[in-house]
């Protein structure tokens, strides 16, 4: 039996359990507070950056490591440029970023230190020569991640004339049919579409790959053909130009590489001649990087359309990429009028690529149309 003094306490007992009952669930409601900040930003993570992480080139994602690295390049390169706004607050020198190949087949930049960032958003290139494209048909990721990362160049041991047994990969080098570049010969005169061009102006990425000058741009610029929309990655140079013309050579040329949304590749490629100063391309040799493997992320406007010429009269026939993996299957929009460069302007190429064209490959029966 209870004790009286004990007795006395046991009404109050309910009373007492409910108090603590309380305090404890006050005392938890900061510790649930605390646990799912952490669950939130978890979930965050899971979903992906917010909106305003463009804006934050440090609030970025991990890429997908199976994507296409120039796309990754492209993105990361969004990320780091800035939005016209932004720029106009921001300074005026460009942003050098490295480009790293940790591994076989993967990509990305990294800030080289001490170097200012550059404001927002914009976007980047495609690779070298012709092989910053994808299958035709397919997606540019999955063509360039069955290339193995295995060196090629332009002269020597692994040359043009053995890019075909460099890898199971470049074997079209070798033995496909519908190769580029061609000499672009009885094309049969007919009333062609004109394409329309689209180009924006927008920031732009210059980099120097150890194949060829390669600029990225800004997204948004495309051309239209036979209902077709294709979107421009980037732009490229050659020297000597690798197209000839009834047997002509020229002295450089420029390929400008897009893909429409099923990835089928589409390369208008501009005739290069000796004259007068190229604004456009005096805009792109401005922001060279000093070392191989680094991008210059620019914070000014490029219109891509600055590096047309007037007529739009132009050669078409179907090819491949002119560099490995030498993918086939690629419509050639080769511009008839030449865009010029002065001699000033092609020394400065010539001292960084004395020779980066491949040689004319046989043209196998293709059909060749021009505009008439």
């Amino acid at each position: 039996m209870p004790s009286p003094r004990l007795s006395s306490r046991l009404p109050a007992l309910p009373a007492f359990a409910l108090c603590v009952a309380v305090w404890t669930a006050a005392l938890a409601v900061p510790a649930q507070a605390q646990t799912a900040v952490p669950a939130a930003a978890r979930a965050d993570a899971k979903a992906g950056p917010r909106a305003d992480a463009k804006s934050d080139p440090r609030a970025a994602p991990q890429a997908d490591p199976k994507a296409d690295p120039l796309d990754r390049l492209r993105e990361r390169l969004s990320r780091q440029l800035g939005a016209a706004e932004a720029a106009k607050g921001g300074s005026n020198a460009p942003t050098v970023m490295r480009v790293e190949n940790p591994a076989p087949g993967e990509l990305r930049l990294q800030a080289t230190p001490g170097a200012p960032r550059s404001p927002g958003t914009a976007r980047p290139p495609a690779g070298t020569g012709g092989s910053q494209a994808g299958a035709a048909g397919g997606s540019r990721a999955a063509a360039t991640r069955e290339a193995p990362h295995v060196p090629w160049s332009y002269l020597g041991a692994d040359g043009p004339h053995t890019w075909g047994a460099l890898a199971p990969a470049y074997a079209l080098c070798g033995r496909g049919q519908r190769q580029s570049p061609i000499d672009v010969v009885d094309g049969l005169p007919v009333d062609l579409e004109a394409p329309q061009f689209q180009y924006k102006p927008g920031f732009f990425g210059v980099v120097d790959n150890g194949h060829t000058v390669q600029v990225a741009v800004a997204r948004g610029s495309a051309f239209e053909l036979g209902g077709r929309r294709y979107e421009l990655d980037g732009f490229h140079f050659h020297l000597p130009g690798e197209e000839r013309i009834d047997g002509k050579g020229y002295e450089m040329s420029i390929h400008l590489t897009h893909r429409d949304a099923q990835g089928r590749i589409a390369v208008v490629a501009l005739l290069v001649q000796e004259g007068e100063e190229n604004p456009a391309v005096q805009t792109v040799w401005n922001h060279l990087p000093l070392e191989r493997g680094e991008v210059v992320q620019s914070t000014i406007d490029f219109d891509p359309t600055t590096l047309l010429p007037a007529g739009r009269r132009y050669y078409t026939y179907m090819g491949s990429l002119t560099t490995p993996p030498c993918t086939e299957g690629v419509l050639w929009i080769v511009m008839q009028q030449p865009v010029t460069v002065s001699p000033a302007q092609r020394r400065v190429f010539a001292r960084l690529h004395p020779m980066n064209a491949r040689p004319i490959q046989p043209l196998g029966g293709r059909l060749i149309k021009q505009s008439r």
